[in-house]
């Protein structure tokens, strides 16, 4: 690979990973801050205002922090990507300037009506400044996931005389089969994100003896959250991703799973190290037949393996594709076994004095930023050679004027930038969780 382009490629990766940090939470957040009023106004119990208002905050600590690392990103496809802008632009711009629109017009005006209007708006108009701070945030996510997944699946284009792809159809690049199902897992993930937040911090005022009314809410509304959130994110909308992936994609599906043979009658791999010289899966533990059912809901159906395939079509990294997909997936069953146990404690009546499962809420708390990010490498890395399947090749993409030193000098720049943003997030949000829900009363009144 040449040296520039590999600069290219950890350079995106690290902006654009660092980025997503922030957004997973703020969407995940978001309807669950709906949640909250809508219990206030159904109860008329004004702690779940005070707790609503807590959670904005954070809320804004990080939406502040997603669109400062979300900006440089939309000059890098000019500035490291200028060749894959020139190709794209005129579809992913349409979809990429819409998310700004949505991003900055309709989400940040209500957060600001949410955060310093409630007075003047009421409690239904406060619950509709919530509402809209939601559907601001889903929105623009859903405008991210159609540029994604149309460099994932290509529809709705023609190609000019210069060789550029141009939208010819506005409604095929929103309705893309493959955009659903994507952004129905990816929401779910990003609510799994925002559902352990909310258990993780309410056990820990639970674990330290303060606040202990808004921990139990915030406890009780995480699980709740988790537990629908964790069951989506394998079916369906796991499952209709992976079967996207394996008709649009067999090669992809292939490296996920390392099988390198077709075969009938495919096996799953639950622990195994891909050896791609080889070609085998060493010291495996598999699951017979499995993967054959449920791509194609037969036992015994056919699954092509990477030996049905050129070499040139295999992804570029098989081995941290494998264990990136194979992460996310143990993750989210470890994700799934955390919500059921707790909410059946939470039904028995016994989770908030249960101290070892809320050392458990409170551990989690990094695990589905984990689960994301490897989510999302999962189907980055599977796209692979191709930076638009099947259109352009990653190695055609990049900005070939930008030499390796360039990108690296940026690189170290944006890495120490990043570092202090990062910490700043981190002492902000301390901040607001060791002041508590209660500092959110105070300003309020």
């Amino acid at each position: 690979m040449d040296s520039a382009l590999l600069v290219h490629r950890i350079h995106f990766a690290f902006t654009i990973t660092f980025h997503y940090l922030f957004p997973q939470l703020t969407m995940g957040l978001a309807p669950l801050i709906v949640a909250l009023k809508t219990l206030a106004l159904r109860r008329n119990d004004e702690s779940y205002n005070q707790a609503a208002r807590f959670w904005a905050r954070i809320f804004g600590i990080s939406f502040v922090m997603g669109v400062v690392t979300g900006i440089p990103m939309e000059f890098q496809f000019g500035t490291n990507w200028s060749h894959f802008s020139r190709f794209a632009g005129g579809v992913i711009g349409q979809t990429l300037a819409m998310e700004g629109v949505f991003a900055f017009f309709l989400e940040s005006a209500f957060l600001g009506l949410f955060l310093y209007g409630e007075k003047r708006l009421g409690p239904r108009g406060h619950w509709w400044a919530a509402f809209a701070v939601f559907l601001g945030s889903w929105i623009s996510g859903f405008f991210i996931i159609v540029t994604d997944a149309w460099m994932q699946h290509p529809v709705g284009y023609t190609t000019a005389p210069n060789g550029s792809a141009q939208l010819s159809s506005f409604w095929a690049l929103l309705l893309n089969p493959w955009a659903w199902w994507q952004y129905a897992h990816n929401m779910s993930g990003a609510v799994i994100t925002g559902a352990f937040v909310m258990a993780s911090v309410g056990a820990f005022y639970l674990l330290w003896g303060r606040f202990e009314d808004y921990a139990r809410k915030f406890v009780q509304v995480g699980v709740v959250a988790a537990l629908l959130a964790t069951l989506l994110q394998i079916f369906p909308t796991g499952d209709g991703q992976g079967r996207m992936v394996a008709l649009h994609q067999p090669v992809t599906l292939a490296a996920m799973e390392a099988l390198f043979q077709t075969q009938p009658g495919a096996p799953i791999v639950l622990i195994g190290q891909p050896n791609v010289q080889e070609h085998k899966i060493d010291n495996p533990i598999e699951v017979p037949k499995a993967l054959s059912f449920l791509t194609y809901r037969r036992w015994k159906a056919e699954v092509k393996g990477l030996d049905a395939f050129a070499q040139d079509q295999w992804p570029t990294n098989i081995e941290l594709l494998y264990f990136s997909y194979h992460i996310m997936v143990g993750l989210g069953t470890i994700f799934i076994a955390i919500a059921v146990v707790a909410a059946f404690l939470l039904w028995r009546g016994k989770l908030f004095t249960s101290r070892w499962m809320l050392w458990i809420l409170l551990l989690a708390l990094p695990f589905p930023y984990i689960a994301n990010t490897a989510g999302w490498m999962t189907a980055e890395l599977g796209r692979q050679p191709w930076l638009v399947y099947s259109l352009m090749r990653t190695a055609d993409g990049y900005s070939k004027t930008v030499s390796a030193g360039n990108g690296i000098f940026t690189l170290l720049g944006f890495m120490g930038m990043y570092t202090v943003l990062g910490i700043l997030f981190l002492f902000l949000v301390r901040r607001e969780i060791e002041r508590g829900p209660e500092a959110a009363v105070e300003t309020a009144h």
